[in-house]
């Protein structure tokens, strides 16, 4: 495993919200808005925005092949 694609990896440095994170919520079913309000990711400098939008469309994808 690349160290990118750790569960451990910081996707928002302003809230410290991590790759593991985001993948969890995502599988709860949230999306992207709302795993802005659970986390505080986004709501900062807004960096993060591409990286994150990208990790949950992969997700999205990966989600829709094991269908």
């Amino acid at each position: 495993m690349k160290q990118t694609d750790s569960a451990d990896e910081i996707m928002c440095p302003c809230s410290g919200t991590t790759r593991g994170n985001i993948q969890r919520l995502f599988e709860q079913g949230l999306d992207m808005d709302a795993i802005s309000r659970k986390t505080g990711a986004l709501s900062g400098c807004g960096g993060c925005e591409w990286d994150i939008a990208q990790l949950l469309k992969d997700l999205a994808d990966q989600q829709g092949s094991n269908l």
